[in-house]
């Protein structure tokens, strides 16, 4: 019996300056993200940097394999 593997889709980002990165900014970005149904998997600092690092996963959907499908209409 073959099991079915679920495929994830990855964002990753780095927000905020070099001078460090506010709470409420980690807060907002992380629940907009939630809000698209993204989930944080790491987050972490760059070494030497103020900034930090978000990884996030979700389950890649028939709608996101369509759209990554389609050629680029970049303005």
């Amino acid at each position: 019996m073959a099991e079915d593997f679920k495929q994830w889709e990855y964002r990753v980002q780095t927000i905020g300056s070099a001078f460090g990165t506010k709470d409420e900014y980690i807060q907002a970005t992380l629940d907009e993200w939630g809000s698209e149904g993204w989930e944080a998997v790491n987050v972490y600092t760059p070494y030497g940097s103020g900034k930090i690092t978000i990884v996030a996963k979700r389950p890649l959907t028939e709608r996101t394999r369509r759209m990554r499908s389609m050629p680029f209409q970049g303005a």
